[in-house]
């Protein structure tokens, strides 16, 4: 009895130890988690490996769902998955099992998530609507076949807020005409006309679809007008209304290309115009990107937002496929934008859209001190800069630390230009240290706000009238700004990290 006793209590003992060694170095690494070099702090990026375009973007019962292309066994693109991450306010977001993953019908591609609250598809259970995703299945084998016809649009469901899927029985629910690229459904409910449309990526234009349940679809309409940017395969569309400040409803249409964005690599368009159910008219007749900068691709906008919030929400992935796959990041890669609302403004006539970070990031601030002198000392890897401007003809900020990198940002000649040829690392590809530059429209110059992360950097103009969106990888954080041919005011604000 004695040998027993001193036995449990001898496994007691060495249990006990295992758990006290054990739990630092839980903690430990714990704390370690998102503190690799050039992890974003207040952008979201999944824990590890791959992510691109985002996905699925729903709100329902308090949460924003985001989903995303995801590759769970590496940090180079591989067999799509849907990743998924909910938030509360669009700020701090949790991490969730993936959502979809690719099946006998093929990888799980880009697409959109609706809330059917009207249960038209009848894939709702016991007065609960369903949550459907509708997204594109890539055959990896027809692909390799040398088919046309390897991509369709499939459905699945969650009657659990989106913890659980189940895939739609009778997938595809829109098969393949015979085109290489047809994909990326982006779905909303048109309460105008009472039925669900469909905006599809088809090579080169926009093929919409019109539904009654989300299971049967009918061609309505193509959309390829002849000055639109055509630098490669149009992508990620999205189609949705808003108001111009004197009330007039208009219609927005994004549309991803890849390549043959504005300063190389992909970007997205958009167009303004009328949609009467079937047919989108624009009323422009030139180029307009959501965002000038190199690094802002296949965003699309949040669906069933409450009315009462009314806000067009849109959040883009962080990159470019120039450079995406081989960045200089470990365990992770690629991050998303800031949550932006989109709306429209008019100049001389003319209505073009408009970005603005969304006002939750506020709660992100720490720090604040006034900018007092041309040269600041920022001590923080992470942080936002609002600067004032008049009528500066030209002027130049610039951001460097001790081991001569620097970014710099300047009016010159009627352009807004940011220089990244000096930001640190760009050795992993030629062009990613190439000069981005846009002629600036007609406007009144405000308002500058800048917000850094670790490795991007997002430029806002009079609270995002122009955007650009460019990642770099300094060797240590930029700890000094100097202002040339700017008056020294308005403030910094450090940033607090939203996973700590």
């Amino acid at each position: 009895m004695m040998f027993r006793q001193n036995s449990i209590l001898l496994i007691s003992l060495i249990c006990i130890g295992m758990i006290l060694a054990c739990t630092p170095n839980k903690e430990k690494g714990e704390k370690l988690k998102y503190q690799e070099q050039y992890r974003p702090q207040f952008h979201f990026s999944p824990e590890a490996n791959w992510m691109n375009d985002p996905n699925g973007m729903v709100y329902w019962d308090g949460e924003y769902h985001l989903f995303y292309q995801y590759y769970p066994d590496g940090n180079v693109w591989g067999p799509m998955h849907w990743g998924h991450a909910i938030s509360e306010d669009l700020v701090y977001w949790e991490h969730l099992p993936i959502a979809l993953y690719p099946d006998s019908l093929g990888y799980i591609f880009s697409g959109s998530a609706v809330v059917d609250h009207a249960n038209t598809s009848g894939l709702g259970k016991d007065g609960k609507p369903p949550m459907v995703a509708i997204y594109t299945y890539h055959d990896p084998i027809g692909e390799a076949a040398g088919r046309d016809d390897f991509q369709t649009q499939g459905i699945a469901y969650s009657l659990d807020n989106g913890r659980t899927w189940e895939v739609y029985q009778d997938n595809p629910v829109l098969a393949n005409p015979g085109i290489k690229d047809f994909r990326d459904p982006k779905v909303i409910w048109d309460e105008q006309t009472q039925q669900w449309i469909m905006s599809l990526a088809v090579l080169d234009k926009i093929r919409f679809y019109t539904s009654p349940n989300l299971l049967n679809w009918t061609f309505a309409s193509d959309f390829q007008p002849s000055w639109a940017a055509y630098g490669g395969v149009w992508e990620c569309p999205d189609l949705f209304p808003l108001k111009t400040e004197s009330g007039e409803e208009k219609w927005v249409l994004l549309v991803s290309i890849n390549p043959g964005g504005p300063q190389g690599g992909s970007a997205t368009q958009y167009f303004i115009g009328d949609f009467d159910g079937k047919t989108f008219n624009p009323t422009q007749e030139d180029v307009e990107w959501i965002d000038w900068g190199a690094d802002n691709y296949a965003g699309v906008t949040w669906s069933n937002i409450p009315e009462e919030d009314g806000r067009r929400l849109f959040i883009g992935w962080m990159s470019n496929w120039d450079y995406a796959q081989v960045v200089p990041t470990t365990t992770w890669r690629s991050a998303m934008t800031l949550p932006r609302a989109l709306s429209l403004y008019t100049v001389k006539g003319k209505v073009y859209l408009k970005s603005k970070p969304v006002e939750e990031l506020k709660a992100l601030r720490g720090k604040e001190f006034p900018i007092l002198n041309s040269t600041t000392e920022i001590g923080s890897k992470s942080f936002e800069v609002h600067i004032p401007l008049s009528d500066e003809k030209e002027f130049e900020i610039t951001f460097s630390n001790d081991s001569q990198n620097e970014i710099n940002i300047y009016k010159v000649r009627g352009h807004l230009v940011f220089n990244r040829s000096k930001s640190g690392n760009t050795s992993f590809m030629e062009s990613f240290g190439r000069v981005n530059a846009v002629k600036l429209p007609d406007i009144q110059l405000d308002m500058i706000s800048i917000y850094f992360d670790q490795s991007s950097i997002e430029i806002f103009i009079n609270d995002g009238q122009l955007a650009m969106t460019n990642l770099v990888f300094p060797k240590r954080a930029y700890t000094h700004m100097d202002l040339v041919g700017i008056n020294p005011a308005g403030k910094i604000y450090h940033l607090n990290s939203i996973w700590n």
